[in-house]
């Protein structure tokens, strides 16, 4: 199977469901998967931050931080109708999308002020005559808009002709570290903004052989939310940026240390039906914000560009740095790094309440992938937010090494210093002619704690030591569940248990020799 990257993700759904031979209703995998959640859970007293010592440069940051917090205060769920899923806080959403069109006192056309569709003119100062101060639904009809960055102001929706209809694509003249579309107020924030229908191409071609595509920090994407509360992204493909294809985010990324989080993050964005190729270093990624919902989307083939040449960790879907309460529902990805990757750096908090229901990973190195850097091993300090995971419906098939990170063994899953984890109703497929050289198909490594996999089949690992592996020794896996596994002409063991691994309960796993199709 390939994913190409013109893949219609609003597929993705029936596909995972035909992949999964799922004839039980969602509510009811819902239902389940929260039972175990709530099974293996446990409340893990940290120490206060303050008591931490900072570096200098932790310092400086701290500035610009607030404390982080795991729990959700407004106690947001998971909300199932029908074939449908989404966080109970989207209704919110749906009223302010509709507070949008009411607000709106002008709808106007881009090119009635002057902007050319010819992929010739600089059509900047026309978008900008267009947005006014706000309170505007912008329409661009089909064409190709030469632009050299755009701010977007609050109470603004930006409407194209539909993807590959409409393009708004970087002037050849911009800036490395320009943002294609940015919220015009990001350090004071801004509220209510839909971009939609349309391609966004950041011309990567500008800027020749250049070996790296980005400049650091929040710069070089095709679309930046930065502090802003109330977004939509709707079926809109972003091409080629020098970093992220979209990045929800807070104005800088914040490095003060676990236990802090970057000031003026985005809360309550809705991303549905958007796909990107070619970025530099994500497809979507969200850094220091609340509540962002990522639906029916699909990312591939990222170049990378934005780190050093076979170190670069370019993920289809990353929820990365001080991310709290995210949804990530019937996505797919092929061919990066890592299909989805919940993590964060060292000196920053991890990403936390990640709930995922149907993801399709073709092809990528580690399909799912959920680590907090600096925190696995023995005389790490412990991460005091790497915490709460949710996912089912996952499908892994044929992970495979990669020239983006060299070094990398392929995966379908892999969870470090992540505690409180449950994985319910899972397909992972691999690769019968591909040597994975001894390696695992799935990790559970470097103090992870509070895991459970349940409801999971394994297939065509015939080179892995074994489809479920749990490390032990100084750097162990604690309190693992393992339960209804059926492994299906796949490694030579189903579960290994490392030496010194605490607490593993294994129940109903099962091994068959012969692939029946």
């Amino acid at each position: 199977m390939k994913l190409e990257k013109n893949h219609d993700p609003h597929l993705n759904a029936a596909w995972i469901d035909q992949f999964l031979d799922n004839r039980i209703p969602l509510k009811e995998i819902t239902y389940e998967t929260e039972q175990y959640f709530q099974a293996i859970k446990k409340d893990f007293a940290t120490s206060k931050y303050s008591r931490q010592k900072k570096t200098v440069v932790q310092q400086i940051w701290s500035l610009f931080s607030e404390r982080f917090t795991v729990e959700d205060e407004h106690h947001y769920k998971s909300i199932v109708s029908g074939n449908e899923l989404y966080p109970s806080w989207k209704e919110r959403l749906d009223q302010e999308y509709r507070k949008l069109e009411s607000t709106i006192t002008e709808r106007v056309v881009v090119t009635d002020y002057g902007a050319m569709g010819d992929g010739l003119t600089d059509s900047t100062a026309a978008f900008y005559r267009a947005f006014g101060e706000g309170a505007v639904e912008v329409k661009v009809p089909a064409g190709v808009y030469l632009v050299k960055g755009l701010r977007i102001p609050s109470w603004t929706r930006l409407v194209g002709a539909g993807k590959g209809k409409t393009i708004i694509k970087l002037h050849p003249d911009a800036p490395r570290r320009t943002r294609l579309l940015i919220n015009r107020n990001y350090i004071k924030g801004n509220r209510n903004i839909s971009v939609e229908q349309l391609t966004l191409d950041w011309n990567v071609e500008r800027l020749g052989n250049m070996e790296k595509t980005s400049t650091g920090n929040t710069y070089s994407s095709c679309i930046t939310y930065s502090n802003l509360t109330y977004g939509w992204v709707k079926e809109v493909e972003a091409l080629n940026p020098g970093l992220h294809c979209f990045d929800i985010t807070s104005p800088f990324y914040n490095y003060a240390g676990d236990g802090l989080r970057g000031k003026g993050g985005s809360q309550f964005v809705w991303l549905d039906g958007v796909s990107g190729s070619g970025f530099g270093d994500d497809g979507v990624t969200t850094h220091h914000s609340d509540y962002i919902f990522v639906s029916n989307s699909h990312f591939s083939d990222p170049s990378g560009r934005a780190h050093k040449q076979g170190f670069s960790n370019s993920n289809g879907f990353e929820i990365d740095d001080g991310s709290r309460h995210i949804w990530l529902v019937n996505n797919s990805s092929a061919r990066c790094f890592g299909g989805v990757e919940i993590k964060a750096h060292a000196d920053s908090s991890a990403a936390t309440g990640v709930h995922i229901s149907g993801h399709l990973s073709v092809h990528d190195n580690r399909s799912f992938n959920f680590r907090h850097i600096g925190h696995h091993k023995k005389d790490d300090p412990q991460s005091r937010s790497a915490f709460n995971i949710r996912a089912q419906k996952l499908i892994s098939i044929e992970p495979t090494e990669t020239a983006l990170y060299r070094s990398s063994s392929p995966r379908s899953l892999v969870v470090s210093g992540y505690r409180n984890v449950a994985i319910n109703r899972f397909l992972f497929i691999g690769d019968p002619n591909y040597d994975y050289k001894q390696k695992p198909a799935v990790a559970i490594q470097y103090r992870a704690t509070c895991v459970s996999l349940t409801n999971g089949v394994f297939e065509n690992f015939t080179s892995a030591n074994a489809d479920i592996s749990i490390a032990g020794g100084e750097q162990s896996a604690n309190s693992v569940r393992v339960k209804n596994i059926l492994s299906i002409a796949s490694a030579k063991e189903v579960v290994v248990a490392g030496e010194e691994s605490g607490l593993v309960h294994l129940e109903e796993i099962r091994k068959r020799s012969i692939l029946f199709l």
